[in-house]
């Protein structure tokens, strides 16, 4: 299964990249939000990971532009806006999943489906 995992804070990218390296997973790492969407359109990933606080492009920018030009897969949110308005305007933009830092990598895991 490949991921494009989206993270402009380099210690929580070498994290995820690491455990779900380990995990079996193929990994594109994309560190603000246009070369997110440039990585994203020019390979078929299996799934997401998209940080909303991006340099460049915000997230949810970067995740409308992706469903505006067709893109399917699944894109799990992953950052530190945590309220409940936080949440609905990043599944009303088209996310499949939100989850909020800080998080447990066994729930992040989980929540990108088997390798």
């Amino acid at each position: 299964m490949r991921i494009l995992l989206i993270e402009d804070d380099s210690g929580i990218s070498r994290f995820i990249q690491q455990g779900l390296s380990e995990a079996g997973y193929a990994i594109d790492v994309a560190s603000d939000g246009p070369e997110g969407v440039r990585f994203a359109e020019a390979a078929d990933y299996d799934a997401v990971v998209l940080d909303v606080l991006l340099p460049g492009q915000d997230g949810l920018s970067v995740l409308k532009i992706l469903r505006q030009r067709g893109l399917q897969t699944p894109v799990l949110l992953l950052t530190a806006l945590d309220t409940v308005e936080d949440r609905v305007l990043g599944l009303d933009a088209g996310a499949d999943d939100y989850l909020t830092k800080p998080f447990d990598f066994t729930e992040l895991l989980a929540r990108c489906g088997p390798c």
